[in-house]
């Protein structure tokens, strides 16, 4: 019976991967309908399997016996979701340590690290309470106008908290890469994160300046993939930046997967109760545990 389970839990997964398609929509019925294609089959994946952990391998259900087939499945998932994550957290760690290690500067009313290096860096970079990190490099090429529409951006991040979020995200994304569609979902959560910062920013800096700051610092190869680095310098890939320009300089934006583009909406709405409801389905196999016996 869980061989059963782990085949139905699989078989969903996968059909709901497929379900990813380039089709125009708001920002955020972009946002919702991205994060539910990439977390559900990942929560009903695991979910299976805890219940599965928690039923053991003997006993049966509905007639039908348990097995240690399946029950090995689970525990190896399961250990793999726990060494991933392990292997992630000290990955994050390790960063946050040498972030730590450089000098500590207060530009106006902010305090950043600067790290001597050529590229013109800007990040946040950590877990809850990222670090704003800004090369001396880019200190030293943007005037303070261009300088100020940086820090806005990060601030964005930060307000945001888009280094935590997207670090687990960053752990799905790994533990689901074999899923349909996985890169492609993850690359649109990636523009649509920027999006919205540059949405929130550009309430407080003027779009153009963001914008010119946006292809000054996009200009560089970026010098962080960590998924602990939230910024302009560490980005969705720069193929997105025509989007973002002309998200920056028109009405906000739709996205079709692929490509961000602007949109009549105004305002990014904050998630609703039936959003967070429709992943009750994802918990649906905890409810099998008091029929086995």
């Amino acid at each position: 019976m869980h061989s059963i389970m782990i085949a139905i839990a699989l078989g969903l997964a996968y059909a709901i991967r497929l379900r990813w398609w380039a089709i125009p929509l708001s920002w955020y019925n972009s946002w919702q309908r991205s994060l539910f294609l990439f977390l559900f089959p990942f929560l009903l994946i695991l979910m299976t399997a805890a219940s599965i952990l928690c039923m053991g391998s003997s006993g049966q259900m509905f007639g039908l016996w348990a097995g240690w087939f399946s029950y090995y499945c689970a525990i190896g998932f399961l250990g793999w979701a726990a060494i991933v994550f392990l292997q992630q957290a000290l990955a994050g760690a390790r960063l946050v340590r040498e972030v730590r290690t450089y000098p500590l500067m207060k530009i106006g009313d902010k305090y950043c690290r600067v790290p001597d290096i050529k590229a013109l860096f800007a990040a946040q970079i950590g877990f809850w309470q990222p670090e704003l990190v800004l090369s001396q490099s880019l200190l030293n090429t943007l005037d303070s106008a261009h300088l100020e529409a940086v820090i806005a951006h990060e601030e964005a991040h930060y307000y945001y908290r888009d280094t935590f979020w997207f670090f687990w995200l960053g752990w799905v994304r790994k533990l689901t890469n074999w899923l349909p569609n996985t890169e492609n979902i993850w690359q649109e959560l990636l523009c649509l994160r920027e999006l919205r910062a540059d949405r929130w920013s550009a309430k407080k800096i003027d779009p153009l300046l963001l914008a010119e700051s946006l292809l000054l610092v996009m200009d560089v190869p970026s010098v962080s993939e960590s998924i602990l680095c939230a910024g302009l310098s560490c980005v969705a890939p720069s193929n997105q930046l025509t989007q973002r320009l002309e998200a920056l300089l028109a009405e906000p934006f739709e996205c079709d997967g692929s490509a961000c583009q602007r949109h009549r909406t105004t305002e990014v709405y904050p998630p609703i109760l039936g959003f967070w409801i429709s992943f009750a389905g994802a918990f649906s196999p905890l409810a099998a545990i008091p029929f086995h016996v």
